[in-house]
């Protein structure tokens, strides 16, 4: 019986036994079993740093396939749980490094959603491009390059369009938070004191925002990873069995398009919805923090160190409406 076990080490790699001292303590209840995770993802964070090739030498097929498995593992989720419950901690006792953290977070969804804006642009472009070629000059492909030219068929860069329009959609989701541009339907929230709206804001980063990326991230992860490797890695797979599927493990990027001479780059869009959750998961750590910082100085901070996009001096009654 498990209870008559001998237990030997503390953490499960630690002497390589099949029940550690921590098995035995996560087993004991429900708050064991978090406090339990908690300690072992601090174990497992350095672990992680002090051997990367066992998980990032993807010449070696079973560091690739325990990157795919612990890279939606219930050991990662307590990894990120630990870290924001570190700083977290460390922002409540010294305010400066919560405002720290906001503007970091915030900074880096305005630059990647500044930067991935432009794609809007080329996507019209390139549909402009494709008009003329098609119905002018009655071309049935476009070349580009110099020197060696990459060649396509219209069709393939007709369907491309759609990358652009993901990369929108999955790169500026966070950027559009921060900028307002979000369409809100608003009940309550306006008519409420302030530090209520703050509460409100706490809530629905953690209790929405958090599980939507969360199990997004749990289903996009082997989605994608089903379309780039065989044998196929699947979310009900132990660790072990994914170790005896790398022996037969080799890379198979999809490539298959759906026309002819379509795009066929569809692995890509998998790429941008594993991206997606993660810029919505930075971004409700930093609604959270901003939230509860404001709460706690008051309405004389709201909306500080708020970088938010202008059409410039005298142009205030068109701001939002763009």
């Amino acid at each position: 019986m498990a209870e008559d076990a001998v237990c030997s080490g503390f953490f499960r790699a630690a002497e390589g036994s099949d029940l550690s001292c921590l098995d035995k303590f996560q087993d004991s209840g429900f708050l064991q079993s978090v406090f339990g995770n908690i300690l072992e993802a601090i174990y497992n964070f350095f672990a992680a740093l002090l051997n990367p090739g066992m998980w990032l030498d993807w010449s070696n097929g079973e560091a690739l396939m325990r990157f795919i498995y612990y890279g939606a593992s219930q050991e990662l989720f307590y990894v990120i749980l630990t870290i924001f419950l570190i700083v977290t901690g460390l922002g409540i006792w010294k305010k400066d490094i919560m405002w720290a953290c906001v503007r970091g977070l915030e900074g880096f969804a305005n630059t990647v959603g500044r930067f991935v804006a432009w794609a809007g642009l080329f996507m019209v472009v390139q549909q402009i491009v494709i008009v003329f070629l098609q119905r002018i000059f009655t071309r049935p492909d476009i070349s580009i390059g110099f020197g060696i030219p990459l060649q396509f068929d219209i069709s393939w860069f007709a369907e491309e369009l759609k990358l652009f329009n993901a990369l929108v959609v999955c790169l500026c989701v966070s950027y559009t938070f921060v900028q307002g541009g979000h369409v809100r339907v608003d009940l309550i929230y306006a008519g409420v004191k302030f530090r209520t709206k703050k509460v409100i804001d706490m809530f629905g980063a953690l209790c929405f925002m958090v599980p939507f990326a969360t199990i997004t991230w749990l289903y996009g992860w082997f989605f994608l990873w089903r379309h780039l490797v065989t044998p196929n890695p699947s979310a009900s797979d132990s660790l072990e069995l994914l170790l005896r599927k790398s022996r037969l493990l080799k890379w198979n990027v999809e490539t298959i398009g759906f026309s002819p001479n379509g795009f066929n780059g569809y692995f890509l869009f998998k790429v941008l919805l594993c991206a997606f959750c993660i810029m919505v998961l930075l971004q409700a750590i930093a609604v959270f923090y901003r939230s509860l910082v404001e709460f706690r100085e008051g309405e004389a901070s709201e909306n500080k160190y708020l970088d938010k996009d202008t059409l410039g001096e005298g142009e205030e009654a068109y701001e939002g409406t763009h």
